[in-house]
């Protein structure tokens, strides 16, 4: 008996190892997949960069890396945040240079949020490698929409440095786009959270004519490797740098998803503390225990009563709603399980919440924007909130012929 005692222990190792390596992904962002094997295609060209500051590879910014490698890097391009992430949500955005480079930087999230033919004098091919949180909402799916009209209108090139969607790319929700609502935090005619990567997003408006175009876009998504559409980003392997001030980390950005709809509101939305987004509140908002554990149970998330004063905090938030006031409401968390909830719904139940607990609660317009139908109708008159099953299905069905990734 003793003599079998080695053999199951390497057996066991061995098993051990391989089950650990079937969770050890390895995933490669296409900045990474530039820089192993397209380098060389980038000799003789002017290279502008549309980037921010989670572009990065082994931690180093591509525009070093690039630099350094001899690539002729002539230009920045700035979404919003800025190109080095010094700017907060919605703050205007001002060409001007690069402090570490000398590179002039144009802003797409100013007086123009297109490329102009000024600007692209300057380069043959732009980089694009911006991060997609996977909701229609976030500006920089749009960005890139506007920078492939601009591209086409100029006879440039375009590159989309892909990355995994960090929902993965089986979650899709929420309604398809109303007309009506079209603006930049809506910009595409598809549903709140659709499942795609930047690249197959381009695939798709360039496909369905979304976009004005004048002629082809002369653009090429340079995929990433090793992920699959079952994949949210903690499952990747890959480390999390925030997009936004306001997303530091992963919760965040699934929080987010929903309760977004309360910068739609006069609620904070927690911009302003260490916590945006993962809580919500207003002075008057009082809501009970049972209300809280009833959503709970319902959404398989904890929900906290919670205070929490807003404060001014230099390129994260100015001026964030109910500044200086203690703000009583909500806070979030999931416990690091993300498979149970599905935050777009939480978010809508959420809403309710506060218009059923707050009397000072306050719905405007801009809800209609940031989930694409008359949300505020809905919410102030007690109307039952439209189903958005058809639009998933439609749109799920029109998108495959546009997926890059299994």
């Amino acid at each position: 008996m003793n003599r079998l005692l080695p053999v199951f222990v390497i057996a066991f190792l061995f098993l051990g190892c391989e089950v650990q390596s079937q969770y050890t992904p390895n995933v490669k962002t296409g900045a990474e997949v530039l820089l192993e094997n397209h380098l060389h295609e980038l000799q003789g060209k002017r290279v502008g960069l549309l980037m921010n500051p989670t572009s990065r590879v082994d931690g180093v910014h591509m525009l070093d890396t690039l630099m350094n490698l001899g690539v002729n890097v002539t230009a920045l391009f700035a979404a919003e945040h800025g190109f080095r992430g010094e700017a907060g949500a919605g703050e205007k955005i001002e060409d001007g240079v690069d402090v570490e480079t000398g590179l002039p930087v144009f802003s797409l999230y100013g007086s123009t949020r297109k490329p102009t033919p000024e600007m692209l004098e300057m380069v043959d091919v732009i980089l694009l490698d911006l991060p997609d949180m996977g909701v229609r909402f976030y500006t920089y799916n749009a960005t890139m929409g506007l920078a492939l009209e601009a591209i086409a209108e100029n006879q440039k090139e375009i590159w989309i440095l892909d990355r995994p969607n960090p929902l993965g790319g089986e979650y899709v929700a929420g309604w398809s786009l109303e007309e009506e609502y079209r603006s930049f935090v809506g910009f595409y005619p598809i549903p709140v959270v659709y499942g795609l990567t930047m690249g197959e997003i381009a695939r798709l408006a360039v496909g369905e004519g979304y976009l004005e175009l004048t002629s082809a876009p002369n653009f090429r998504v340079i995929e990433t490797q090793g992920w699959e559409r079952t994949m949210q980003w903690h499952e990747t392997g890959l480390e999390w740098i925030p997009p936004s001030p306001n997303l530091p980390t992963f919760e965040h950005v699934f929080a987010y998803v929903g309760t977004v709809i309360f910068e739609g509101t006069n609620l904070s939305e927690g911009r302003g503390t260490k916590n945006p987004f993962l809580q919500f509140g207003s002075p008057s908002l009082n809501v009970p225990e049972s209300a809280l554990q009833e959503l709970e149970q319902k959404h398989s998330v904890r929900l906290d009563s919670v205070s929490f004063i807003p404060e001014s905090i230099e390129g994260v938030a100015i001026n964030p709603k109910w500044e200086g006031q203690t703000c009583y409401g909500v806070e979030i968390s999931f416990d690091g399980n993300y498979s149970r909830t599905d935050p777009l719904m939480l978010g809508i139940d959420l809403l309710k919440l506060a218009k059923r607990y707050d009397p000072g609660f306050e719905i405007k317009p801009f809800a209609n924007n940031l989930f694409g139908i008359n949300l505020k109708k809905a919410i102030e008159e007690g109307q039952k909130i439209p189903d958005w099953s058809s639009d998933v299905s439609h749109f799920k069905e029109l998108r495959s012929q546009y997926l890059l990734y299994d």
